[in-house]
């Protein structure tokens, strides 16, 4: 079964200082079943790693090295989505659309998400989405 990860969990694959538990468990069930997400994902992580980068907390050399491996995951990205669902989820739990977007999509194909982000983890267990984080 596919998991949807958002890029908090994705970019904590890439700062040593960010791993967890929690985090190995995703990326183990991402090899293993297969990673999604909305195509915001793609925009998210890269610009995560950017701004580490910018931060001092990854070198340029790093973030080309978790950009390969989070490709070499083979992350398939959706570009539908239903945008009534994905409006109403964000008004109703106070979030994103980009972070709505994790979660429509989850809820639309049924398959549970990973996210180190409280509020979308919590409006994904009010709507009976399963979590990983």
């Amino acid at each position: 079964m596919p998991l949807v990860v958002d890029s908090s969990v994705a970019v904590s694959w890439m700062i040593a200082d960010e791993d967890s538990e929690l985090a190995r468990h995703a990326l183990t069930l991402a090899y293993a079943d297969g990673l999604i997400g909305p195509r915001v994902l793609w925009y998210e992580f890269r610009n995560s790693l950017l701004v580490n980068e910018r931060r001092g907390r990854l070198l340029a050399s790093e973030v080309e090295r978790g950009i390969s491996v989070f490709r070499d995951l083979d992350p398939v990205f959706f570009d539908d989505h239903e945008e009534s669902d994905l409006l109403e989820l964000a008004r109703r739990h106070g979030l994103t659309v980009y972070d709505a977007a994790y979660l429509e999509l989850a809820l639309r194909l049924g398959q549970p998400l990973a996210t180190f982000d409280r509020s979308l983890a919590g409006a994904a267990r009010a709507e009976g989405v399963g979590t990983i984080g």
